[in-house]
């Protein structure tokens, strides 16, 4: 927790970037910490895993329930399903590019996509599972993850630790590389058209990438309040301050409304918009950004130019063959 409230005072103070350092392209790799490099194995074990439901109390929810990487990432639902039917109260963030995110969640409250991937599987909400013991002894107990396993991580290795490297090695192989926006500002200038200039521009003189910069457009891990500007006719349509943000981890009173500053990479794909998904429409995300964030009020074309902009940042996705998963040869889990 005092991991959290430090890396927020260290980040969530940056200082704002300059515009002209804020066009930057997105790597075609993601770097991996020193005690999880990525290697074939981990990565073939990380995306069977990802995509299995029986990590799940009830064998029907899996990482890709709500992180769907045949869609923009997430489920394009107001708020996730998870076992049993049940709903939580945040919209799914998109797991493309995850790997450039600081932290995790929109509260922040992981600092890696490893100490991400081992949250949801035993929330009761989400994948229901008792404790990781249980998922540990599921997955023993299955002939084709033990060799998977001893493929990425050597004999007798089947673990928490394991199987959220290898989910983790897995999600870094999630980017997608060669936007429209990202051929323009590599010099090929009929990758935008007019209009996505004029919102590329636009974006930059409202200050949009003071929070939202760098080559994920996600900030450099800071945190930011939202709403800034309080609104009680928006308040009273989208509730966005019932949720407390970071300060539902921290319990303080200062982290109050803070949330990690998303990335706009696809963000054309991942509808509805913000915490809890209670913004249907891209043209309504940007016109609540500009007035609750910078107290601007847009005209429609100036929201249509910043949307025709966004539209600019859908990257290129690379091929997802669907695993196969190992059977349970002759009995159930469930």
């Amino acid at each position: 927790m005092f991991k959290i409230r430090s890396l927020v005072t260290a980040l969530a103070l940056a200082s704002s970037v300059s515009v002209a350092s804020a066009w930057e392209t997105l790597p075609t790799e993601a770097p991996a910490p020193a005690d999880n490099a990525t290697t074939p194995a981990k990565v073939e074990l990380g995306q069977m895993l990802y995509h299995d439901p029986r990590l799940s109390s009830t064998g029907t929810v899996s990482c890709s329930s709500c992180h769907n990487t045949m869609l923009g990432g997430e489920d394009n639902r107001p708020n996730s399903m998870g076992v049993n039917g049940q709903t939580g109260g945040r919209s799914a963030p998109t797991v493309w590019n995850a790997a450039f995110n600081k932290v995790q969640f929109w509260d922040g409250r992981a600092a890696s996509l490893e100490a991400q991937a081992a949250g949801p599987v035993t929330n009761p909400i989400e994948m229901g599972m008792k404790n990781w013991d249980d998922v540990v002894t599921r997955l023993q107990a299955i002939a084709g993850y033990q060799k998977a396993f001893e493929e990425a991580f050597g004999k007798d290795s089947i673990s928490k630790d394991n199987a959220t490297k290898a989910i983790a090695a897995y999600e870094r192989t999630l980017i997608t590389p060669n936007s429209p926006y990202d051929k323009y500002v590599s010099g090929d200038k009929s990758a935008l058209s007019a209009q996505q200039v004029r919102g590329m521009e636009k974006v930059a003189e409202l200050g949009c990438t003071t929070c939202h910069s760098g080559p994920a457009f996600n900030g450099p891990g800071m945190f930011q309040k939202f709403p800034v500007t309080p609104n009680g006719y928006w308040e009273a349509q989208h509730h966005f301050s019932k949720d407390k943000g970071l300060a539902e981890v921290s319990k303080n009173a200062a982290d109050e409304h803070l949330f990690k500053v998303p990335t706009l990479r696809n963000i054309a794909l991942t509808a509805p918009y913000f915490h809890n998904g209670s913004v249907k429409t891209l043209d309504s995300a940007v016109t609540l950004m500009a007035k609750l964030q910078l107290g601007k009020d847009l005209s429609k074309e100036e929201v249509a130019d910043i949307v025709a902009f966004l539209n600019g940042l859908t990257g290129e996705f690379p091929k997802q063959k669907m695993p196969v998963l190992p059977a349970t040869l002759g009995s159930t889990f469930n």
